[in-house]
């Protein structure tokens, strides 16, 4: 290693841990999740069911924030999408998780009916994929084979036997 790529200075990240592909994945689950609920939304309010209605304003809410913190470019014509969308970007995956599934599970508890139940679920698959993010990448073969044969090693250690008998 020459002392040029040492200097190099690394490429910032925010480091969730989410790949580019995820990411763009999660992008996706959050603009389906927010049409899935503007349109059930929009269908559960043409009642006469007060539960109904507060449950329909509420799904189209949550298309309203799904689509203000997911892809801020729809909703160019309002003034503080940008901030809340930068904001929304610095919460950690678990956060949005939390977040998003919570959203999507208040509609089901005022009215629950299919059309609740199917406009909410791609918003609350959207919080799923957020949650599996925060969990991390998985471990490689190589790395957890080198564990465990340390873990193996240690408790021969402890034991004072190499060959396995007691």
């Amino acid at each position: 290693m020459n002392s040029d790529e040492a200097a190099a200075p690394k490429p910032v990240t925010d480091d969730d841990g989410m790949s580019w592909w995820y990411r763009w994945l999660c992008k996706i689950a959050g603009v389906l999740g927010g049409v899935s609920c503007a349109i059930s939304g929009v269908w559960m309010c043409v009642t006469v069911n007060p539960l109904n209605i507060a449950a329909g304003v509420w799904m189209v809410l949550n298309a309203f924030v799904l689509f203000l913190c997911e892809v801020p470019f729809c909703c160019q014509f309002i003034e503080f999408a940008n901030a809340v969308a930068a904001r929304a970007d610095k919460f950690k995956p678990w956060q949005k998780a939390f977040f998003y599934c919570g959203m999507a599970l208040f509609p089901i508890f005022l009215s629950f009916s299919i059309t609740t139940l199917f406009g909410n679920a791609i918003a609350f698959a959207t919080g799923v994929l957020y949650g599996l993010a925060s969990l991390g990448k998985k471990g490689d073969a190589v790395s957890y084979a080198r564990l465990n044969h340390e873990k193996q090693g240690d408790e021969e250690k402890m034991t004072g036997t190499t060959d396995g008998s007691i």
